[in-house]
């Protein structure tokens, strides 16, 4: 079954082109489907494209559908009692709102018949898509969260094991295995600004832009963004259907921060668990070892984290070509964004637990600098003493160079560094502030109330 079938069947070939995988990955917008349908129904009435016992019948049976349906995690759960066989899309419908109207019109006759009344299977599609990606940006931020917290009491636990600094992989100063992992948490929380930014861009309405050039019939839009909980409307209709590629893209982008903060971090652990550094270890079962080598302890964990994060971050330039150069108005070329990006949620979330795995378990080395292979962190202390004895920073500078190239560098291993945001100010605290404003301006509990009363009404 289609939305679109006259009284010509497709090739067959065609067909089996056509649909792709769209079947398996519309498996997951089936409950958001359900939602879309709901405040469709309830919309309808109040402009007499139906009558109130035929939204109230077709809400009913949408609520008999929803309880079929696997849980996501961000929405609520139905009120109805568990089903007794769980929804699928049949083999010879097309895609998830043809089964869902096929289910009503099995059920309700002419009434189902009449749900796609001012709607283009485009717009729904888009709401569908809007409302999943709304959700998952919910559980993201939340596995974001929980990995900040733990970037968090592991930096205050750390705080006072120093560890060298580097640039150009090369010694520098002085760092803090505090300093280190605070400083992930900080990248994380603006990380979180552009999951923020992203969320905005997805959390409009575009139902009832249709085909995408709106509807001759008087349909109220107000009344089913505030039904799905949407903060605003997609106003222009073609700029509504426009939306689709470039809201992918978007998320993509802040998914791909997260992920560059992960690749990151897990290239650091790689290093530093590198026996020329030997800065960290993990316990064995946390490790993998090799067919000939029984010393090994790879890092195989954070090996995958690097590779899954950095594939992440090529997919907003996947995204990019695949909608380059295409005019306004749908194109089937949009259908193949789903198969890219919806994947990526689950790859990103897998990374942050299994990244936060490995860090709740960290073993770290005491007293690294006091190794004289390090004494060479300390210059710029040595420079910033004789500065604050009176010698102009240029002249101790020389001073000081001039030693190291003779072989009489003297230097202690004690740092007192205190302003903000430094070895023995980490700021945490502050960051931590960040993060919460951060997190507090998402509105999710409005979302998920909003969403409940659908269900319920």
């Amino acid at each position: 079954m289609k939305l679109w079938q006259k009284n010509i069947d497709s090739l067959k070939e065609v067909e089996r082109f056509t649909v792709g995988k769209d079947r398996e990955f519309d498996q997951l917008l089936a409950p958001f489907d359900v939602l879309g349908n709901m405040a469709h129904a309830k919309m309808l009435a109040t402009v007499g494209l139906l009558t109130n016992d035929e939204a109230a019948t077709l809400t009913a049976e949408l609520q008999k559908i929803y309880a079929a349906i696997a849980h996501h995690p961000s929405l609520p759960a139905s009120s109805l009692p568990a089903a007794d066989t769980q929804f699928t899309i049949q083999d010879d419908v097309e895609d998830v709102h043809s089964q869902v109207e096929f289910l009503l019109t099995q059920a309700l006759g002419d009434t189902g018949k009449k749900i796609h009344s001012a709607r283009s299977r485009n717009d729904q599609v888009l709401v569908d898509v809007k409302l999943f990606l709304r959700a998952e940006i919910e559980q993201t931020v939340l596995a974001v969260q929980t990995f900040f917290e733990l970037l968090i009491e592991q930096s205050e636990k750390f705080r006072s094991h120093l560890l060298p600094g580097y640039t150009h992989l090369q010694l520098a100063m002085p760092s803090s295995f505090g300093l280190w992992l605070g400083a992930y948490a900080e990248s994380l929380a603006d990380d979180t600004i552009t999951l923020k930014s992203a969320y905005d861009i997805v959390n409009k309405n575009p139902l009832g832009s249709a085909a995408g050039y709106g509807s001759s019939f008087p349909i109220n839009r107000t009344l089913t963004t505030q039904l799905l909980g949407f903060a605003d409307l997609n106003y222009n209709v073609v700029y509504a259907q426009m939306g689709r590629g470039k809201a992918e893209r978007i998320v993509a982008a802040s998914l791909a921060n997260v992920a560059d903060t992960l690749a990151r971090l897990s290239m650091d652990a790689c290093l530093f668990l590198n026996q020329n550094f030997g800065f960290i270890s993990f316990p064995q079962e946390l490790t993998t070892g090799s067919s000939i080598m029984p010393h090994k302890k790879n890092p195989d964990v954070f090996e995958l984290i690097r590779s899954h994060c950095n594939r992440i971050k090529a997919l907003p330039n996947e995204i990019m070509m695949m909608t380059t150069n295409l005019p306004s108005g749908y194109h089937r070329d949009l259908q193949l964004l789903k198969e890219h990006l919806f994947p990526a949620f689950t790859t990103l979330r897998s990374c942050l637990e299994m990244a936060g795995l490995m860090l709740s378990n960290m073993e770290v080395k005491d007293n690294i600098l006091q190794d004289e292979k390090y004494k060479y962190l300390f210059s710029v202390e040595e420079v910033n003493k004789l500065v604050l004895q009176g010698t102009p920073f240029r002249d101790a500078y020389k001073q000081i160079g001039l030693d190291i190239e003779a072989g009489n560098f003297g230097y202690t291993t004690e740092v007192h560094h205190t302003h903000e945001g430094s070895i023995g100010n980490l700021c945490n605290h502050k960051i931590i502030a960040n993060m919460h404003e951060i997190l507090a301006s998402f509105g999710f509990e409005e979302c998920r109330a909003t969403l409940t009363k659908l269900l319920q009404d």
